[in-house]
């Protein structure tokens, strides 16, 4: 009998991730909800990540410029929710010299998340992965998804613990914010 339960969650589990489905944003909370200041600031760490080609890249790359760092899967709902939201923020920040980077903690490599990318309409997002959650450890995340906000002088000055709506303009004016220093 526990057999039969194990087996029927798995499934359950299986056909809730095999068929893509479309984020909510509107579920999702503000993004000043939840969100909490990191005092003193710490230096962001120097673990490396990938690119979609495999090439290695690390926060100091990006130093000098603001940077939200969000920790994701491609098989967590509160992740795919927020997505949509993230690009628009990522096209509104660009002018700002604001980089929004999605660390996919996917095992399966860059085209599990180029193929759930496609499926939901996200076209301007980097595809950059920690697959085997080295950042994901630094950062010190406890679940995804988490967002990392970095200011210019590449310190970490809040997080957020879940998912959110970050394509609102008062989220725009709160990264704007955080990440001036």
């Amino acid at each position: 009998m526990r057999r039969r339960t194990m087996l029927a969650a798995a499934a359950g589990t299986l056909a809730t991730t095999a068929l893509p489905r479309k984020p909510r944003a509107e579920s999702l909370p503000p993004v000043a909800e939840g969100m909490h200041l990191v005092e003193p600031p710490v230096p962001a760490p120097d673990t490396p990540f990938r690119g979609q080609d495999g090439s290695v890249h690390h926060l100091a790359d990006f130093k000098g410029h603001g940077m939200l760092v969000n920790m994701w899967a491609t098989w967590c709902a509160p992740c795919g929710a927020e997505m949509p939201s993230l690009q628009a923020l990522s096209k509104a920040l660009a002018p700002d010299d604001i980089a929004v980077l999605p660390l996919s903690s996917d095992r399966g490599g860059a085209s599990v998340v180029a193929d759930w990318y496609r499926a939901h309409g996200i076209t301007n997002l980097p595809i950059l992965l920690d697959p085997k959650g080295q950042m994901a450890h630094a950062l010190n995340v406890r679940g995804i998804p988490t967002t990392i906000i970095i200011d210019t002088a590449g310190m970490v000055v809040a997080r957020l613990e879940g998912g959110a709506d970050w394509g609102s303009p008062e989220a725009q004016a709160v990264i704007r914010k955080l990440v001036a220093g």
